[in-house]
């Protein structure tokens, strides 16, 4: 039975679901590595990440470093005398630090790789219409998201999950699997198998403003899928011309309707309630929108204060 002594390194919510677990389960972490805080908000306050939060609320030593190769860092690191490090929502890791403890630096990753490796997988699972994923935990080498597999977990992908549904279910379920290939470290009972890649793999790539525009000449599924696929964030956004006036809006939900009709791609078809957005096999169906300087509102509520057009329309 090994000893462990753990730095964990991680930022976003994903990450505080993990280190709270091992946490409550008795392991010993000696570090924490974060990122710098940040402005955020309209006054630019400095902000810290979520995990910082919850390690200064436990009592944890946090390291914020901002240059992962020098020497003062390395040399602080190495000092912690960690003998096993993890990973879960954090950022590349020079070969320096991922090598340097016993029994090597393992990363939690939000999809079943090799398919889905990168900074979205969540996002693209769902806009590719995947109807399974999972979390994956493996040995972190050179490359990204290429390291030889530990542990897998599956779970369905339901017809109307976003992207922040999906990645509560997989901030559990990975949490869960973090905890049983630290258990197999510890009891030396771990072993790894090699990714194979597919003839077609599937990437999950970082999603730029341009991602997010909504194309309206795809198929209503499509559209759909790309929808929730980003909700709430980073959210998908389209425009809305609107007589003389242009108005980019971002879409958090929609419902989708299979019908024939005969109106062109783009045309808003509405009533004091509803807004519907005519694609060439359905409509979407608009159900909380936000417009430029607004809240995120349910569609019945913005028109309330908003006059459409007749000629309205997406695009």
């Amino acid at each position: 039975m090994k000893d462990l002594r753990i730095v964990f390194m991680g930022t976003p919510d994903f990450a505080v679901a993990t280190l709270a677990k091992l946490v409550e389960n008795g392991y010993t972490i000696v570090g924490v590595l974060t990122a710098p805080d940040r402005p955020a908000g309209r006054g630019r306050k400095l902000q810290q990440s979520a995990v910082k939060t919850y390690a200064l609320e436990k009592g944890l030593t946090v390291l914020q470093p901002t240059n992962l190769k020098s020497q003062d860092f390395l040399s602080t690191l190495n000092n912690l005398g960690a003998n096993l490090q993890i990973v879960v929502a954090f950022r590349m890791l020079p070969k320096a630090v991922w090598e340097m403890p016993q029994y090597g630096t393992f990363n939690l990753h939000a999809s079943l790789l090799p398919d889905y490796r990168g900074a979205a997988p969540i996002n693209w699972a769902i806009m590719n219409g995947e109807t399974k994923t999972g979390v994956t935990t493996f040995f972190i080498d050179d490359r990204i998201d290429t390291g030889e597999i530990i542990l897998q977990e599956s779970t369905t992908i339901a017809e109307d999950d976003t992207a922040g549904i999906l990645h509560d279910k997989l901030m559990d379920l990975g949490a869960d699997l973090v905890l049983k290939t630290v258990q197999l470290i510890k009891n030396g009972t771990v072993t790894t198998s090699k990714q194979k890649d597919p003839k077609i793999l599937k990437s999950a790539n970082k999603i730029h403003k341009e991602t997010c525009e909504v194309d309206w000449s795809k198929s209503l599924d499509e559209i759909y899928n790309h929808i929730r696929g980003l909700s709430p964030y980073p959210t998908s956004w389209s425009t809305l011309t609107n007589g003389n006036e242009e108005l980019s809006f971002k879409i958090y939900r929609v419902a989708q309707e299979n019908t024939a009709h005969h109106h062109t791609i783009g045309t808003l078809v509405f009533d004091k309630k509803e807004i519907r957005v005519a694609v060439k096999d359905g409509f979407i169906n608009l159900l909380e929108i936000q417009l430029p300087g607004k809240r995120r509102m349910k569609t019945s509520d913005v028109l309330n204060g908003l006059k459409l057009e007749q000629n309205a329309f997406v695009s």
